[in-house]
């Protein structure tokens, strides 16, 4: 089975910005006004030279309903942590305000993040909305990090887009966030 990817939204950071949302209409960043919607059933979104204005953040995921991103304690998370400054860690949390795929990224020299997802369900108003993650960064004390693992937000409901900003109302200082449909051909 072949497939390929359909671009549906993308931003690309020029100057510093709080928050960026994929999809979500008309609140969407690119201002494209595109959506997650029923046409496919599965999307990707690639993350790309993610950088903090400040050093030591950490980067926060969540849905979007008609654009705005919900903060309900509705998320729940698991993932197997690579680390070269120490051994692995597992990591399982629930009931959080959003997902975390990543820990504290830094702002100097050399380091940044970048981050894979796969989205399911998302347009699904009967079912809970999935996302898969992988991930790489350099973290604010230089050292390389893999991250694996996934997440559910626990309401069904439709989400229209994704939302990803910084812990502590931090602003990104860099990056390209791009969505895209999952096209499966037989």
């Amino acid at each position: 089975m072949a497939g390929s990817l359909i671009k549906v939204d993308e931003f690309t950071i020029s100057s510093p910005v709080a928050s960026v949302i994929l999809g979500g209409g008309s609140s969407g960043s690119s201002g494209l006004n595109a959506s997650i919607d029923s046409t496919y059933d599965v999307y990707m979104v690639t993350v790309a030279n993610v950088i903090p204005t400040t050093d030591d953040k950490n980067l926060q995921v969540r849905v979007t309903v008609s654009g705005t991103a919900q903060t309900t304690s509705n998320y729940d998370e698991a993932s197997k942590n690579l680390r070269t400054d120490t051994t692995f860690s597992n990591s399982g949390l629930t009931n959080l305000d959003r997902w975390q795929p990543q820990s504290a990224s830094g702002s100097a020299t050399g380091e940044s993040g970048n981050l894979i997802l796969y989205l399911f369900n998302f347009n699904n108003a009967s079912e809970y909305s999935f996302v898969t993650v992988e991930g790489s960064y350099i973290n604010a004390s230089g050292n390389l990090f893999g991250h694996q693992g996934g997440g559910v937000y626990t309401v069904a409901e439709a989400h229209n887009g994704i939302n990803f900003s910084l812990e502590s109302s931090d602003t990104f200082e860099s990056g390209t966030f791009t969505l895209y449909k999952v096209v499966w051909y037989e």
